[in-house]
């Protein structure tokens, strides 16, 4: 017989699950699904009969769903931020959104000069409603108030992805791609004047490159989309630089030439 797990190996199991993300109770109770019973078949003489092929009535057409809804005319159809946020909304056709709380789709100033983007949202983000607003996001906040920008003043903030993968998982190209649309139109009605693409998936996306943030990081990129030519820092994901704090050297060094491009 095995022994049961201690105080503190309870305690360290619950942690696993709370930073894998499942948090989220469905049920009061667990319940078996393998003791219930299958549903009984109906009686023969209860089944419905098949129309014959020329007796069968005509189908009607399946009327369009947001889920055949070509992401980039929905994001193009919207000319205003608050129009793009409901259009996003309104949007059923990404899975991601139906295991998520919140659409995530902006925080900060709006028109500010400087638009920080990052991937997705995390549990706390989900929460919020808001980017960034967790540990990573705390710790992204007390660097760039180093150089004087704070999201209060002068930083428009969004993601790649506005709904949170279950288990903070990386998103998938599939839903990288369907999301797309969204930010660049985000992008063009934001018209700043320059980004922020913190980590892998928005340099990647956004730059549409294959290079990795470490090797992309501190060096001054272009956005090009839709007509617009925007400069373009890439960083470090601030939950990256938790998780390695003899990176923060680099984060510095970045900054130091994002504050001298401000400064010219």
């Amino acid at each position: 017989m095995t022994d049961s797990p201690s105080q503190a190996e309870i305690i360290d199991m619950l942690r696993q699950h709370v930073e894998a993300g499942c948090t989220d109770m469905l049920a009061d109770a667990p319940i078996n699904h393998f003791d219930a019973a299958p549903p009984e078949a109906a009686p023969a003489e209860m089944r419905p009969v098949e129309a014959a092929p020329e007796m069968a009535a005509p189908v009607a057409p399946i009327a369009p769903t947001q889920n055949n809804i070509d992401t980039t005319e929905l994001a193009a159809s919207a000319d205003s931020l608050p129009a793009l946020r409901a259009a996003m909304e309104d949007f059923d056709g990404c899975a991601l959104k139906k295991t998520a709380k919140n659409t995530v789709f902006s925080d900060g100033v709006e028109g500010a000069k400087i638009m920080l983007i990052g991937e997705a949202p995390g549990q706390d983000e989900d929460r919020q409603g808001k980017p960034f607003v967790g540990a990573s996001g705390q710790f992204l906040d007390t660097m760039l108030a180093a150089i004087g920008i704070s999201r209060m003043e002068n930083l428009y903030i969004s993601n790649v992805v506005p709904w949170r993968p279950p288990g903070n998982r990386t998103p998938s190209p599939d839903e990288i791609a369907l999301c797309q649309p969204f930010i660049a139109r985000h992008i063009a009605l934001a018209k700043p004047d320059m980004l922020l693409l913190v980590g892998n998936i928005s340099n990647k996306t956004l730059l549409a490159t294959d290079t990795g943030i470490t090797k992309l990081r501190g060096q001054w990129q272009r956005y090009e989309a839709d007509g617009l030519s925007i400069s373009a820092l890439p960083l470090l994901h601030p939950a990256y630089v938790l998780r390695r704090p003899e990176t923060k050297a680099d984060v510095w060094a970045d900054l130091c030439r994002l504050k001298k491009r401000l400064a010219n």
